[in-house]
This record gives C-alpha cells, structure tokens and sequence, in this order.
C-alpha cells in the first residue's frame, strides 16, 4: 500500500514538472510570437510609401516639407498610406489630370497617388537630392512595380529593367540600383521657391514580368529629402 501512496506521488509530481515545462514553452511561444508582431509593426508603420526630410536640412537650410498648399503645414515626415490589395492596371487606366487632382493622398483603384510640396523659407539658393529607395520586397514584386513622378508639372516614368530582354521597359527609365528608384538632384531652388512633387504607384499589367507569381507580393518605398552630396554614388 506504502509503495502505491509511493508510485502515485512520484506520478504527480512528473505530471507538475510536465506541466510547468509545458507552461514555459507556451509562454516563450507567446512572447516570441508577440516579438514577431511588434518587430513587423514596427517595420511596416506609417504605410508602403513614405517621405522624410533630413531635420538637419531643414533647420540650417530652412527646407520644409507639407502636403497642403492652403494650410502649408511643415512636416519632416509624410505618409502616403497603403493600399491593401493592389491588382495590376494599365497606365492608360491612371486620370490624365493626376497631377493637379488633389494634394495629399488621392489614391484609386488599384494605385497609390501622393502630391506633396517642398519650400525653400531660407535666404540662400540652395540644391537638394531627393532618392526613393526600396526598403523591402516580398516576392519580386518590383519586377513589375511601375512609379510615376512628376517634378513640377515634368513626367518621368521608372520600371525596372525587363528580366527576359535585359533592357528597360517601353517608355520607362530603368531603376536606379537594386536599392533605389530614382536619384535627383534639385539645383538652385531660390528663397521663396515651392517645388511641387506627385508620385504614382502601380502594378503595371501589360509588363512582361507580370506574372502569377507575384500573388501575395508586397513592396516598401521610401522617399527622402536630404542636402549629402551623391555624386560619388552617383558616377560609380
């Protein structure tokens, strides 16, 4: 009888000790799991395409950065959002007045559509650099990803280069770097002097490289605004 009180409390005890194992293990599941989703919100804040302007920059050059023309409120950092499906469209699907539609964000089906302004309030003429730069892609999305800028009413088109033909797309200049969309320099922007930016975002259908395979596909952008001299990065 001693031997079976014996045998049941040594069971017990294995099944305590089983039981707070499996109590960490959860738990550790759960804060991983927890780690995983601050780390990617954390990432993934403020939506899929954003612009930021260098605060240094600003301060000594007197840059400033807004999205409404009326209200002309400065801002280091400006968010286009996100759109949450984008199916692929043609360009000719696009409003041939997308520039001067709206300012802020205007998107629409199926593309992303951002006008924003940058303002010299300084004294001096100054120059600034302006680089998008791709900060994450999921699948290869980018293969097919087509952006739309237009600098003061001027339209350039950027798509990467054609994976099968090794050459740009048809009516597109090619991305920059693996990195980067576009560099631009802006040279002499007088005191006073307001450039006017608007970005198009789209999943260009009619691109070779628009395939089934990038179902599911995400895409960051990040646009920024900023005095460093690129012309080493430049002229590699």
């Amino acid at each position: 009888m001693a031997n079976e009180v014996t045998i049941s409390a040594d069971k017990i005890k294995k099944r305590e000790k089983r039981f707070k194992i499996l109590k960490r293990v959860l738990l550790l599941l759960l804060l991983l799991l927890l780690f995983i989703y601050l780390f990617l919100s954390f990432v993934y804040n403020g939506g899929h395409f954003t612009i930021t302007l260098d605060r240094s920059f600003a301060l000594e050059q007197g840059l400033v950065l807004y999205d409404d023309l009326k209200y002309k409120e400065p801002q280091v950092k400006l968010s286009a959002g996100k759109i949450d499906f984008m199916d692929n469209i043609s360009i000719k699907w696009i409003p041939s007045n997308i520039d001067d539609e709206a300012d802020g964000i205007h998107n629409g089906d199926n593309y992303i559509a951002y006008t924003f302004y940058v303002e010299n309030t300084g004294k001096d003429t100054i120059n600034y650099w302006s680089e998008l730069i791709i900060n994450d892609v999921i699948k290869n999305v980018d293969d097919a990803i087509r952006v739309m800028i237009f600098e003061n009413g001027e339209k350039t088109i950027y798509g990467k280069i054609n994976a099968l033909a090794g050459q740009p797309e048809k009516d597109c200049e090619p991305f920059f770097s693996d990195d980067s969309i576009f560099v631009r320099l802006r040279e002499d922007i007088k005191p006073n002097e307001i450039d006017k930016y608007t970005i198009v975002i789209w999943l260009e259908g009619d691109d070779p490289d628009c395939l089934d395979d990038l179902l599911g596909g995400e895409i960051k952008l990040h646009m920024e605004i900023r005095s460093e001299h690129l012309e080493d990065k430049l002229y590699e």
